[in-house]
């Protein structure tokens, strides 16, 4: 497994997503996924699923050390004192004493990002968390994250695929020594039937969802694919054995438009 290194962390290049993942298909996938090979799980406190995360990673067998969780703390937990208390709740239905990292789901205009990310500090310094960073953050709030949090980010957790041009917070996180995290990074599945990904895929014997995870992992972006399907969870991680050309990369980053973010809610910041 590759790693995605950030501000002291190493992040697996691949993980699981488990967003919509519920009960026991939840766990029956993350157990899986983890006895694959991968060692990156997301979860988020908004999934309601981390209980059933929590009981995935035990009924692996694979070591705590050896796996990367990360959490998401929901945007209505921003103020301080809630901040922790949610994050205490989130580690008592995991059953663990800690995550490796944790983030700030979306952004929430309506509580000081001062205060939410002093909270994430103090999470971190209780040793709650290994790591922390967000989730969905512009280039603007990057900047002022990183210069309000008392302990290093190590990561922007955002949608990224080959139809979303993510150049520019790319660029604020290369520039500030955080890692991108792509969630959505198969655009939800809408690239199966792209000519240019299987004419790209069928010269190197691969699918094109595995195009699209090589082409994320060749610019040191990590990816947590979502899926509830074993034979999906291998063709995922499976994408160490070949390397696209320069040109390949220029073609798929080519079918970007201004229409391709998938996720967009009413509460979403204003996209760069």
């Amino acid at each position: 497994m590759l790693f995605v290194e950030a501000n002291g962390a190493r992040i697996p290049a691949i993980g699981l997503g488990t967003w919509e993942l519920e009960g026991r298909t939840c766990a029956r996938v993350v157990e899986q996924a983890l006895r694959l090979g991968y060692r990156h799980i997301d979860t988020a406190q908004v999934y309601d699923n981390e209980r059933e995360v929590g009981d995935g990673l035990r009924a692996s067998g694979v070591r705590r050390d050896e796996i990367f969780l990360t959490t998401k703390v929901w945007t209505n937990h921003f103020a301080p004192h809630d901040l922790e208390r949610s994050v205490k709740e989130s580690l008592a239905r995991l059953r663990l004493p800690s995550v490796d990292l944790l983030l700030l789901h979306w952004p929430n205009p309506h509580v000081p990002l001062s205060e939410t990310l002093g909270a994430l500090s103090h999470a971190k310094r209780m040793g709650l968390t290994r790591h922390i960073g967000v989730s969905n953050f512009t280039v603007a709030l990057i900047e002022q994250a990183v210069a309000l949090s008392s302990e290093p980010l190590v990561c922007n957790q955002v949608e990224f695929h080959p139809y979303l041009d993510q150049a520019k917070v790319r660029a604020a996180c290369d520039q500030h020594g955080l890692a991108l995290v792509a969630y959505s990074p198969i655009a939800k599945g809408r690239i199966k039937s792209d000519q240019t990904l299987v004419a790209i895929g069928r010269a190197h014997r691969k699918t094109p969802a595995q195009v699209c995870l090589r082409w994320l992992l060749q610019q040191n972006v990590a990816a947590i694919p979502r899926t509830s399907r074993v034979e999906r969870l291998s063709e995922n991680i499976n994408i160490f054995d070949f390397e696209l050309s320069d040109d390949e990369m220029v073609q798929i980053a080519a079918l970007a438009s201004p229409r391709g973010r998938l996720t967009d809610f009413g509460f979403a910041p204003k996209w760069d």
